[in-house]
C-alpha cells in the first residue's frame, strides 16, 4: 500500500522544513506560526507510522540484531561524525554518546520503543499506561535529555497508538485505505486552516508560555515554566498538546494520497534524509544566512521549496549508494554469529518501511 510510504515521505519533508525555517522564526511571525504547526504533529505522526509497522511478539535473534545494526550502530557512527564536525567548526569537547546530537535522539527513541513494546503488549490498557508515563515523566526533573529519555517517554503514546491500530486491524476494518469521502480532505484542510489561524492569532501567548519547548517533550515541567517545582496543572497542558497532535495527525493522514505518486517510493528511504539533512542545513544555520531575510513572503516559500528539494535529493539512489555503509552498516565482526549481519538479508527501514525487494549493492 503506497499510502504509508507517501505519509513517511511527507513526514520527513516536514522534518527538514521545520529545521530549515527555525532560524527564520526569530525574525518572522509567519515563519514562527508555521513552525509551531509543523512541530505540533510531525514527530507524533512519524512515531505513529513507526509503531504501525512494529511487532509486539518476543523478538527473534535476528530482530534483536537489527536493533543493533539498524539503530544503535548508525547512532554511534553519526554521533562521531557530529563530534568531528563540531570539533572542526566550534572547537567542541570530547564526544558524549549519552547526549544525542540534534536529530539523533529519534534513533535512540526507536530502539527504546522496540525494546519496551513486547512488555507494553502484555498490559490490559497499554495506551492508557503510555499516556500516564508521558504525562507523569514531566514532573520528574531527573529525567532529561540523557539518552533522549525524556523525549522518548513523551512520544511513547504515539508509537503505542500506531502499534495498537495495526494490532486491532482498525485501518483494515474501517477500510480507511480503500476509500476516502470528499469531506475527509476538506476536513483535513479545515483543521490545518484553524491550526494556522490559532498559531498566528495567539502568537504572543504561545511565545510567552514558550510553546515551542513544550512541543519538544524534552524538558520537565518546572524547567519549561521556570519555577522551582512543577505545578499540578502542568500535566493537563501536555495532555492538551497531545490531543492537538492527534487531531492534526488525523488531518495529515486524511490529506495523504491513497494511490502511488511519483515521490511515493522515496518514502522507503526516510532514514537517509533524516540522518543526512542536518549536515546539509548545518552550514546555513550556523553562518547566519537564514537570519534577517526580507521580505518573508518571498524567502519563506523559497526555504520551503528548498526543504522539499533536499529531501528528494537525499532519498535518491546515488546518495543512498554513497552513504549506505554509514546508514545501513553490516558489522559482521560485531556478532558471535556473523550471519546476523548478513549482507544478503532483506533490509527494512527502522522507521517502519517494508521494501518490496532489495536493491543491488554497490
Amino acid at each position: 500500500m503506497p499510502f504509508w510510504d507517501s505519509a513517511r515521505f511527507a513526514c520527513i519533508v516536514l522534518v527538514v522544513l521545520g529545521h530549515a525555517i527555525q532560524r527564520l522564526t526569530y525574525d518572522s511571525d509567519i515563519a514562527y506560526a508555521l513552525y509551531l504547526v509543523v512541530y505540533a504533529f510531525h514527530m507524533p505522526a512519524f512515531a505513529i507510522i513507526s509503531g504501525y509497522f512494529s511487532k509486539s511478539d518476543a523478538p527473534s535473534r535476528r530482530q534483536m540484531a537489527r536493533i543493533l545494526t539498524d539503530i544503535l550502530v548508525p547512532y554511534v557512527i553519526f554521533e562521531m561524525l557530529w563530534w568531528l564536525t563540531k570539533t572542526l567548526t566550534e572547537g567542541a569537547s570530547g564526544p558524549n554518546l549519552t547526549q544525542p546530537s540534534w536529530t539523533l535522539w529519534f534513533l535512540l527513541a526507536l530502539g527504546i520503543f522496540r525494546l519496551v513494546l513486547p512488555y507494553l503488549a502484555l498490559l490490559r490498557w497499554p495506551l492508557a499506561w503510555t499516556v500516564a508515563v508521558s504525562v507523569g515523566v514531566g514532573y520528574l526533573p531527573n529525567v532529561d535529555s540523557t539518552f533522549s529519555l525524556s523525549r522518548t517517554l513523551g512520544f511513547l503514546p504515539f508509537f503505542a497508538l500506531g502499534w495498537w491500530l495495526r494490532e486491532r486491524d482498525v485501518v483494515e476494518r474501517l477500510r480507511l485505505l480503500e476509500r476516502r469521502p470528499w469531506w475527509t480532505r476538506a476536513g483535513g484542510l479545515a483543521v490545518f486552516a484553524v491550526a494556522g489561524w490559532a498559531a498566528w492569532a495567539g502568537l504572543a501567548g504561545w511565545d510567552e508560555m514558550d510553546l515551542r519547548n513544550w512541543l519538544f517533550y524534552d524538558n520537565d515541567y518546572a524547567h519549561m515554566i521556570g519555577s522551582g517545582a512543577a505545578p499540578w496543572w502542568a500535566g493537563a497542558v501536555r495532555l492538551a498538546i497531545m490531543a492537538v497532535a492527534l487531531v492534526l495527525c488525523a488531518a495529515f493522514f486524511a490529506l495523504v494520497p491513497l494511490r502511488e505518486r511519483s515521490w511515493t517510493r522515496l518514502g522507503a528511504y526516510t532514514m537517509y534524509v533524516y540522518l543526512l539533512h542536518s549536515f546539509v542545513l548545518y552550514p546555513f544555520r550556523q553562518s547566519g544566512v537564514l537570519r534577517g531575510l526580507d521580505p518573508t513572503w518571498l524567502w519563506l516559500p523559497l526555504v520551503c521549496l528548498l526543504s522539499v528539494a533536499i529531501a528528494v535529493l537525499l532519498a535518491t539512489r546515488p546518495v543512498r549508494r554513497v552513504f549506505r555503509p554509514l546508514i545501513e552498516p553490516r558489522p559482521r565482526w560485531l556478532f558471535a554469529d556473523p550471519s546476523l549481519a548478513s549482507r544478503t538479508d532483506r533490509r527494512n527501514d527502522p522507521t517502519g518501511s517494508r521494501r518490496p525487494h532489495e536493491e543491488p549493492r554497490s
